[in-house]
C-alpha cells in the first residue's frame, strides 16, 4: 500500500495542520529516496515515537558539486512508496526542484567552521546546500521532531549547530549506523560499487575498529591514530584516501591528543572507482 503523496506547499501544509488539530506529535525524516535499511531504520524510529510521520523524498540540486553524481543520483520512486507504505508513513512530501529553488531564489544558510572541515574541505558548498534544505524543509512541516542516522555525522552536527543558532523549535534525533553483515554502512551509493571494489568496501569499517581498539588499549596520540588508519586504507586494492580524521566530535578540529571527557570521531572518506565512501565512529572517551 503507498502512503498520501503531495508535491505541493498548501496541501503539505494542510495536511500537517489537520494532524495538529488532531493534536498528533509530528516527525520528519528528510531523505534523497533510493531508500535503504539506514533510512527505514530513521523512519521505524519516527513511527514509534510520533503520532504523524512525514518523509520528504528530494534529490537537492544545491548539495552537489559541478562534477559529482546529481544526474545519476538513483531516483527507484515506486519502490521508495511502497516502502513508505510497508513502514506506516503518513504521508511523503515530493516536490519538484523548482518548488523549493523558484527563479530568483538567493538565500542560503551557512555553519561556518563545522562546514568547511572533513567532506566540506573537498565538497566546497555540500553543506550549504544540505543545510538550506533541511531548514526550508523544517519551516514547511514545522516537525518537533526530524530523525537522521550518524553515518552522516558531520550534517548531523551541522543542523544540530544550526537549530541551536537560529532557534529551531525541532529536536534533532540521531539514530545509529546501521551496516551490513561484513560491517560495510549503507548507503544509497553503495550500489554503485563493482564487485571487486564491494569486497575491499569494508576496509572503512576494519579501519575504524582498529583505530578504536588501539584508542580503547590507551593510545592517546591523535596521529599514531591517523597514520594507522591511513595505512589500512592504502593495503586495500584501489582504495583512494580521501581523509582519515581524528576529530574533538563537538568542533571537528583536529586532535593532538585524546583526553578522558571529551568524545573523539573517528571519521573517513575513501574512494573506490569512481564511489566516494564515508564512515565513522563516535569514541565517548
Amino acid at each position: 500500500m503507498k502512503p498520501a503523496v503531495v508535491a505541493d506547499i498548501a496541501p503539505l501544509r494542510h495536511a500537517v495542520a489537520e494532524a495538529r488539530r488532531r493534536d498528533l506529535s509530528i516527525g520528519l525524516v528528510p531523505t534523497m529516496g533510493a531508500l535503504h535499511a539506514g533510512h527505514l531504520s530513521l523512519i521505524e524510529a519516527a513511527r514509534a515515537q510520533m503520532g504523524y510521520v512525514v518523509v520528504s523524498i528530494f534529490v537537492n540540486p544545491t548539495q552537489f558539486g559541478p562534477h559529482e553524481d546529481f544526474s545519476r543520483y538513483p531516483r527507484p520512486l515506486e519502490r521508495d512508496l511502497e516502502l513508505c507504505g510497508a513502514a506506516g508513513i503518513d504521508l511523503v512530501f515530493l516536490p519538484q526542484p523548482d518548488l523549493l529553488y523558484p527563479p530568483g531564489y538567493r538565500t542560503f544558510v551557512e555553519v561556518t567552521g563545522l562546514q568547511d572541515v572533513l567532506c566540506g574541505a573537498a565538497r566546497p558548498g555540500h553543506f550549504r546546500g544540505v543545510a538550506t534544505i533541511v531548514l526550508k524543509l523544517f519551516n514547511l512541516v514545522q516537525p518537533d521532531r526530524a530523525y537522521f542516522g550518524q553515518k552522516d555525522t558531520q550534517q548531523v552536527r551541522i543542523l544540530q549547530q544550526m537549530v541551536r543558532d537560529l532557534n529551531v523549535p525541532v529536536e534533532i534525533c540521531v539514530c545509529p549506523i546501521i551496516r551490513e553483515a561484513d560491517g560495510l554502512a549503507l548507503s544509497s551509493r553503495n550500489g554503485y560499487l563493482e564487485a571487486e571494489e564491494r569486497r575491499h568496501a569494508t576496509i572503512l569499517y576494519r579501519a575504524l575498529t582498529e583505530a578504536r581498539r588501539r584508542i580503547e588499549a590507551g593510545e592517546r596520540d591523535a596521529a599514531v591514530v591517523r597514520e594507522m588508519m591511513r595505512e589500512q586504507i592504502d593495503s586495500a586494492p584501489g582504495a583512494v584516501l580521501d581523509y582519515a580524521a581524528v576529530v574533538d566530535a563537538d568542533t571537528l578540529q583536529d586532535l593532538v591528543q585524546l583526553v578522558p571527557g571529551r568524545p573523539v570521531l573517528l571519521a573517513l572518506a575513501v574512494k573506490l572507482g569512481g564511489t566516494r565512501l564515508i564512515d565513522n565512529l563516535l569514541i565517548p572517551m
